[in-house]
């Protein structure tokens, strides 16, 4: 009887040692919803690619550029001289409005007063960011950002919706270049 209890107790505590297995997964993702998402996406970026270029026909005396970066724009003043364009940590200060494509005011100048924006080191949305690196001091531009160079799929949870393609005319003040030590 006793041998059988010590069996039983090295057998109980020789079970006991077993580390738990993982466990299995409930489901398994088939990547449907990311393959609906890309072609949703494509979908959007097609429509709004069709309503940018409806606009630059329609306005064929104007000299839209394509950019590298996604977007459309327009010098509506040009600065000619070799001034420099602002880089990581300069100060800008601009000012700019933002309208629909449509040509409909979302945000005055006046609502968004005059900017002062540490290049690359604050929030600012994407598109917005890089037209501002292609300026120099004194000139204005007009930029035609799809939605996810501008506000993307949230908006700015305010007056821009989300998904929602815009039109900025943007005119940088000054640049002051960052200090090295």
């Amino acid at each position: 009887m006793k041998k059988i209890f010590i069996a039983l107790i090295v057998l109980l505590s020789f079970s006991s040692c077993k580390t738990p297995e993982a466990r299995k997964p409930v489901t398994i993702s088939s990547g449907s919803f990311i393959d609906e998402s890309v072609e949703r996406n494509k979908k959007l970026n097609e429509k709004e690619y069709d309503l940018i270029q409806n606009i630059i026909k329609e306005n064929p005396e104007t000299n839209f550029i394509a950019s590298q970066n996604g977007f459309w724009y327009y010098y509506n003043t040009k600065i000619e001289d070799s001034l420099a364009t602002p880089i990581f940590g300069d100060l800008v200060n601009f000012n700019y409005d933002v309208k629909d494509l449509k040509g409909k005011t979302i945000y005055s100048q006046e609502e968004l007063k005059t900017k002062t924006y540490a290049m690359d080191q604050e929030e600012l949305f994407s598109g917005l960011r890089e037209g501002l690196k292609l300026m120099k001091t004194g000139e204005t531009v007009t930029f035609l950002f799809p939605s996810q160079k501008a506000y993307g799929y949230y908006g700015d949870e305010n007056k821009i919706g989300n998904n929602i393609p815009i039109i900025c005319t943007v005119t940088i003040n000054s640049i002051t270049q960052k200090e090295t030590n």
